[in-house]
């Protein structure tokens, strides 16, 4: 005796989503990893050619630290920052 054939799946529409793709939003529930997410960090992406210089956070942060050292430190909402003149030949 032979066995009846299988019935092939109905295809959809390519606009339509499967039942199991329907998500369900009532019974969603609260991500448990969200509150062990630092919310000090900030991820930023680096561009191509600045990523070859800079492979390691630490190396980033090393010199954007150093850069903001080299800032003046009071600026007036009004004026230019005001920089101090190096020496001639120093």
């Amino acid at each position: 005796m032979k066995k009846p054939r299988a019935r092939k799946p109905v295809a959809k529409s390519a606009g339509e989503l499967g039942d199991e793709y329907r998500f369900d939003y009532a019974k969603a529930k609260p991500n448990r990893f969200a509150s062990h997410v630092d919310q000090t960090r900030l991820v930023v992406t680096l561009d191509a050619d600045v990523s070859v210089v800079f492979s390691t956070p630490a190396a980033v942060n090393k010199a954007l630290r150093s850069l903001i050292a080299a800032m003046p430190t009071q600026v007036s909402p009004n004026k230019a920052p005001i920089r101090s003149r190096r020496k001639q030949g120093a």
